[in-house]
């Protein structure tokens, strides 16, 4: 049974839409607009745009926070990191989801728009991303933010970068992060999983990902000296980091590094849930959003957000 076979029909359908088969550096200018488009005004969330000030001679960091029409008091805060493999995307795409959660999960949500690779390699879009993170814990008061209930979250890359988002505010000890949420993470550059070196995965195959992790670690590609921070699938120390939920479908390319990312989350004393969809591949959720399998994905996402809002109290 080939690859493809295993996967859901619904989310077959869904990952057929996808623009590309394979990144390369010319497609990348050429998909970039498709994953950067503006959403529609929103009815339901107030969305307000703010620039970071950026570390010196570089550019300023925009992010968007996002709070739900007529609320006010201190909420609990989702920080979110788009994913696009490290080389496309736009904080918009996180638009949708934050337009559900911040009313549903009493959430007010960041959104950031860190700079993309290979433009700017590691660790600038990791350092955007933190520089959001430190704005939004320092400015909890005025956007109505419990400083200490922020957590991160991500998609992809974006779980990647919200993986190292952690390890790094750990060890820099200015931000006490409450929660990360890594959905389907991008985290292991070597490729020696026997899942990441599948020739016919959908959405995100074997070579795009070479791409993505080529462009990111620019020089650094290749060496056995990569930093954590980089690829956090490479940490050895994962004790001291917030509660954790991982999810990846069972035909994607990072489902055996994620799964054992899970593992030593919770061997390391890391309240961890871990979810692995059957026939879900790559951004699933994202291309085949009415599939079964991506609903469920999303109602598990949504219930273990709830140990963290007061959606219910």
């Amino acid at each position: 049974m080939t690859t493809r076979e295993l996967l859901d029909p619904d989310v077959e359908a869904g990952a057929a839409l996808v623009p590309f088969d394979e990144l390369d550096a010319e497609l990348v200018a050429a998909v970039r607009p498709f994953f950067a488009a503006p959403s529609a005004p929103s009815t339901i969330v107030d969305r307000t745009e703010h620039v970071v000030p950026g570390a010196p001679d570089e550019p300023g960091v925009p992010v968007r926070v996002h709070r739900a029409k007529g609320t006010t008091g201190v909420a609990p805060c989702i920080y979110t990191i788009h994913g696009g493999g490290y080389v496309i995307g736009s904080n918009t795409m996180d638009d949708p989801q934050l337009e559900k959660w911040c009313p549903t999960l009493g959430l007010v949500g960041v959104s950031v728009d860190y700079r993309l690779a290979p433009d700017t390699p590691y660790p600038g879009p990791l350092e955007d991303c933190y520089r959001g993170l430190v704005w939004t814990y320092e400015h909890a008061d005025e956007l109505g933010i419990d400083p200490e209930c922020i957590g991160v979250m991500g998609v992809s890359a974006g779980g990647g970068l919200a993986a190292a988002l952690a390890l790094l505010a750990r060890d820099r000890g200015e931000v006490p992060l409450a929660f990360q949420l890594l959905d389907s993470p991008m985290i292991d550059d070597r490729q020696t999983t026997a899942s990441s070196r599948v020739d016919d995965l959908a959405v995100w195959s074997r070579g795009s990902n070479t791409f993505g992790w080529k462009s990111y670690l620019g020089d650094l590609y290749g060496r056995d000296d990569i930093p954590v921070t980089a690829a956090p699938a490479r940490a050895t120390d994962l004790s001291g980091l917030p509660p954790a939920f991982v999810s990846v479908g069972a035909v994607d390319g990072f489902r055996d590094e994620d799964i054992d990312y899970a593992l030593r989350l919770n061997q390391a004393g890391v309240p961890t849930e871990l979810h692995v969809y059957p026939g879900a591949c790559h951004g699933f959720t994202m291309f085949a959003p009415e599939a079964a399998v991506s609903k469920q994905s999303l109602r598990n996402m949504e219930d273990w957000l709830r140990r963290f809002s007061r959606a219910d109290a």
